[in-house]
């Protein structure tokens, strides 16, 4: 429950409003102010003189939009005008900023004449790489629109059309395939024809559905062949018979209702006289055309979606507009065209069917979110949205020509998309792409574990590696067939029956007779406890990666790998590595899980393993920072010395690596202070790989950072190991077993 004085105060404390203007680029020295304005630029200047399309360049215009209204028709309030209006276009603002990077400049015009406002929108289009039309009331909406496409060179949209069209579409199409239903065959019934219903009809007749099976109905009731009272040429296109009816009549024997209306203009009797298996969306907002409640309590057989969000099915807009707009602005589209809104509609409905990850399940309370009658549609926040439907609209932009860049590159632009998500996402594209390169074989010991099934999944639609499942076979394929997974083309080995267990048993009593275990010991092992057995085939050969610990304690899991595996040849020490991944950056963390106590030969070797694995596996090149409470000899206590003796090891044994220490932490980052006190520090610029002087230390430093300072986390990552074995965090989420797979089969 929202209340008035919560909304009040959300909008006016602190900075008034929702959104503010910040600068891109440092403006801090006279330089900057040189560069950032006169004299310097007035390069640019030029350039986009000899050549206009420069502008995208060297210009925000390519990741601006405008949200334009004259506040005659704001959702839920009519016409109140674009003063009154303007906290809706900011929220706008927001939207278009959190889910798909956009920059928003909201205008509102205090015009109600139509030619005026498209002389207004039309002299601002050197200023933006699109144009939304927001809340202006029919058909005045209808001749606006039109009339900017055909005289503007950037994409004009009216959100109040081709949103709720677009999104419930996609609701569309997947409810019809649950319902066993052809969308040429069946008879939809709409209820409103203004900017909404115009434009869903419009889109459903696109996809399919037959203009003599679509019955528009309004306020007069049907809308028909020669209707003289409240008509217009958009309403024309969808006349359908010949006599007036209500909507009671024509609801008879539907398959699809479609509600853009008022509340309560639909009866539990109009619905138990639709066709078998209806599909019912109710979109009015705040109150649906028939309330949830009351449609499921007459019929059992139907799928229902509104325009709530506490009930299932929500058909919300945010689903839309920010991400048709990213890929339209990527691609510098002309337009919006229909093949653009299709494709948006078929990776929505895509999108519905595959499997949701965890962070999406628990911001919709943790309740199971699968493919089925209550969820047609993607959740507003699920973020692959971003990556599956800007790119699909991008691409109908380059194959229908209306785009003036082409992107030849179409992984490296998902990439981008998912970068914009965040650095967390744009490192786990790295780590996977890499991972598909060389498809290794992973062992998964918590084979029965529904996360580790789920991940397996993800895993498989992406070959990323070939996933080795551990466990009971016939319990594995029941619980993916509960979840609707098809993991089929993972190999599942029930470790207590493996042809292979003898030779694991010997091997095990090989490195363990005289670490207290009997060969009977050593079978009880590898028969009752799976990373046991998961370690040993990364041993022997069967599996080059094992990833676990989803269920499992830390110890548990890292014990067996240290048992069963050596250190690297050239190594002598393991270590526990993190990276927290922040907007801007990624700074690795060591050693956070392993050396309780670090001597500097220690420490110096931390710093040597983690740095070979940065650069290898992350492609970064490491800055080293080896932290104490001193900066270079502050401080005289044998703790300091430890660090500043494991510094000048490394730099001796490996004169490649940039490193320095003994240093405060502060001063790792702060590289006007070092290069003002510390100018002969060897450590350039602000580093990225930090070393603590005690497992206490690094543990405490980034849980901080993970909990308290924002950044995301992989990890934990072991190194040091002649063999690829990794533990998750218990009970981590789907995302990070994909994320630490692929890192596992890189890493071997």
């Amino acid at each position: 429950m929202i209340r008035k004085e919560d909304a009040l105060s959300y909008h006016s404390e602190g900075r008034k409003g929702k959104i503010e203007v910040v600068a891109t680029k440092p403006c801090i020295t006279q330089r900057d102010l040189s560069l950032a304005y006169t004299p310097g630029v007035a390069e640019p200047c030029r350039v986009i003189y000899d050549n206009p399309d420069a502008v995208y360049e060297y210009t925000a215009k390519g990741n601006l939009v405008a949200v334009i209204s004259n506040g005659t028709a704001v959702l839920g309030l009519g016409n109140i005008g674009p003063l009154a209006g303007k906290p809706v276009m900011e929220g706008k603002g927001v939207l278009f900023k959190r889910f798909a990077d956009i920059d928003v400049f909201d205008i509102e015009i205090k015009s109600d004449d139509p030619e005026e406002i498209v002389r207004t929108v039309k002299l601002l289009e050197p200023t933006f790489g699109g144009i939304n039309l927001e809340d202006i009331k029919a058909p005045e909406c209808f001749y606006i629109e039109e009339k900017l496409i055909e005289l503007m060179d950037i994409p004009v949209f009216h959100d109040d059309q081709h949103g709720t069209a677009i999104i419930s579409a996609a609701a569309l199409l997947n409810a019809l395939y649950l319902q066993g239903k052809k969308i040429e065959e069946v008879k939809v019934v709409f209820s409103g024809a203004g900017a909404a219903g115009i434009a869903c009809a419009t889109l459903y007749c696109e996809l399919g559905v037959k203009k003599e099976n679509l019955y528009l109905v309004d306020s007069k009731g049907l809308v028909y062949r020669g209707r003289k009272e409240g008509m217009n040429p958009y309403k024309e296109r969808f006349a359908n018979g010949d006599n007036p009816a209500t909507l009671a009549d024509v609801m008879k024997g539907a398959d699809v209702f479609a509600g853009v209306s008022v509340a309560g203009l639909v009866t539990k009797e109009m619905v138990k006289s639709m066709a078998d298996k209806p599909i019912i969306f109710a979109m009015a907002n705040p109150d649906p055309e028939i309330s949830y409640q009351d449609a499921i309590s007459v019929r059992d057989d139907l799928i229902m979606a509104t325009g709530r969000s506490d009930y299932p099915n929500q058909v919300n807009n945010v689903l839309g507009f920010p991400f048709i707009f990213r890929g339209a602005l990527d691609v510098h589209a002309r337009k919006i065209n229909m093949e653009m809104k299709k494709a948006a509609v078929h990776a929505l409905a895509d999108l519905a069917r595959q499997d949701v990850p965890d962070s999406v399940i628990r911001a919709y309370g943790n309740e199971p979110i699968h493919f089925g009658n209550n969820y047609i549609i993607p959740k507003p926040f699920d973020p692959r949205v971003l990556t599956w439907e800007a790119l699909a609209v991008a691409k109908a932009a380059v194959e229908s020509g209306v785009a003036r860049k082409e992107i030849k590159d179409w992984d490296a632009y998902r990439d981008s998309l998912e970068s914009r998500l965040g650095r967390t996402q744009e490192v786990s594209r790295i780590l996977i792409n890499k991972a598909k390169d060389i498809k290794k074989r992973l062992v998964l010991p918590e084979g029965e574990e529904i996360k580790i099934l789920r991940a397996t999944q993800t895993l498989l639609d992406e070959d990323v590696v070939k996933p080795i499942l551990l466990g009971d076979k016939e319990r594995i394929l029941k619980l993916a067939r509960q979840y609707e997974l098809d993991i089929s083309r993972a190999e599942i080995i029930d470790h207590s029956q493996c042809s292979k267990i003898d030779q694991y048993v010997d091997e095990l009593y090989r490195l363990r007779k005289r670490k207290g275990l009997t060969r009977d010991a050593c079978r009880r092992l590898l028969c009752t406890d799976h990373n046991y057995f998961g370690v040993m085939m990364v041993r022997m050969g069967d599996a080059d990666a094992m990833v676990s610990g989803v269920n499992h304690y830390y110890p548990e899991v890292i014990r067996p790998a240290l048992q069963i595996l050596e250190v690297q040849k050239d190594k002598k020490f393991i270590a526990g590595l993190y990276a927290m991944i922040f907007k801007n950056e990624t700074i690795f963390f060591a050693d956070t899980t392993v050396n309780i106590e670090s001597t500097a030969e220690t420490l110096a070797n931390t710093a040597i393993l983690v740095a070979d694995k940065v650069r290898k596996t992350f492609d970064i090149e490491p800055r080293i920072a080896m932290l104490s409470f001193s900066n270079f000899g502050s401080v005289r206590h044998p703790f300091a010395e430890k660090v500043a003796k494991a510094t000048a090891m490394v730099k001796q044994m490996r004169p490649d690596l940039m490193i320095d220490g003994e240093m405060q932490v502060d001063l790792a980052f702060d590289v006007d202070l070092r290069e003002k006190d510390y100018s002969f520090s060897d450590l350039k610029g602000r580093a990225n790989v930090l070393i603590f002087p005690s497992l206490e230390a690094g543990n405490i430093g980034y849980k901080l950072m993970a909990r308290l300072g924002g950044a995301e986390v992989i990890g934990p990552i072991l190194v040091g190991l002649e063999k690829s074995v990794h533990v998750l965090q218990r009970h981590c989420d789907v995302d990070t077993i994909v994320r630490m797979c692929a890192f596992a089969a890189v890493d071997a």
